[in-house]
């Protein structure tokens, strides 16, 4: 079975909707790393020092088939139609080990 690796990084008030949404599409959970950025604008400056732009990098392994509508469910909760709420991408995974108790998990339900 092929996988793909979906990071998204959003706003941390956002964060727990994306996840689950995410999960309610099908993901069977997430890793969810604290990170700070700055989109297309300036850093914003406090005294002439860059202020740290608050962000978290949620990533979810998940099968070829379930890409799409799992892509869907995080653009909808993470406000991607909206201007600086995050962005999500697609990354192919060549190997995985350890997914078995997820899999096993998932056919049980």
């Amino acid at each position: 079975m092929a996988n793909k690796c979906i990071l998204a990084m959003v706003k941390p008030n956002l964060t727990d909707q994306v996840v689950d949404s995410a999960k309610k599409a099908g993901a069977t959970g997430a890793t969810i790393i604290p990170a700070s950025g700055t989109g297309a604008g300036e850093a914003k400056t406090f005294f002439g020092l860059s202020l740290d732009i608050r962000t978290e990098v949620v990533l979810f392994l998940v099968s070829d088939a379930m890409v799409e509508p799992i892509l869907s469910a995080i653009r909808e909760a993470g406000r991607f139609s909206e201007p600086g709420t995050g962005i999500a991408l697609v990354l192919p995974v060549e190997q995985v080990v350890g997914m078995e108790s997820q899999t096993s998990l998932k056919k049980r339900e």
